[in-house]
């Protein structure tokens, strides 16, 4: 008699245990699932800029920037290792604080903006550099010439605030313009280029979290 109680005693509890232990797996699973899930991130355009500068008769600098453009920043990893970036900008809204320049500027000498009214950036790789430092490879895309270029990136911190978390970064980069057609060029009396080749490129975004 001992023995059959103890015996039903013994399958009462294999049975507890084997159903705890189906009960425990799937929550295991979505937790793992649950980590994996891609962040999406969006700009906030009234916090981000784009900035531009260039010598200007070899001995100062002219600056610009462009006022309308759009991107996405979504990851996976919460180092941002595995973000993918895309970048458009408008050429028409080149803005260099001077007219005619401007004109000049959205012309066939430089952009050609009716022909190619937008700037195109995807990344290839988002790489940590150690610190708060990352770099950012991809192409870019200026008229109709693609060619791969590469950020040095400063990531600011994310913080949470009353309207979701919110993340920043500085890149910056140069590029050689006439690998990109922006091909008008003068020589000064001095024989320098009146419109340096070297962009100097710099990025500032402020991205929201976007809302599931």
């Amino acid at each position: 008699m001992k023995k059959l109680v103890l015996s039903a005693a013994l399958l009462a509890a294999s049975g507890i245990f084997f159903s705890a232990f189906r009960k425990s797996a799937p929550a295991s699973l979505t937790t793992t699932n649950a980590q994996n899930v891609a962040t999406k991130w969006v700009l906030d355009k009234s916090h981000s800029n784009i900035r531009f500068t260039v010598t200007h008769m070899v001995v100062s600098e002219a600056e610009g920037s462009f006022k309308s453009f759009d991107g996405t920043f979504v990851a996976e990893k919460a180092d941002f290792s595995d973000a993918k970036i895309n970048f458009t900008i408008d050429v028409n809204s080149i803005n260099t604080d001077n007219e005619n320049r401007d004109k000049h500027l959205k012309g066939d000498d430089f952009f050609n903006a009716e022909k190619f009214p937008q700037i195109k950036f995807e990344s290839t790789a988002f790489k940590p550099q150690g610190g708060n430092k990352y770099k950012l490879e991809g192409n870019l895309t200026v008229r109709d010439i693609t060619k791969p270029v590469s950020f040095d990136v400063t990531y600011g911190g994310t913080i949470a605030s009353g309207r979701g978390a919110k993340a920043g970064f500085k890149a910056k980069t140069s590029i050689d313009r006439f690998e990109f057609g922006l091909k008008w060029n003068r020589m000064t009396e001095a024989g320098g280029l009146a419109v340096g080749k070297d962009v100097e490129v710099t990025v500032n975004i402020e991205l929201n979290e976007a809302k599931q």
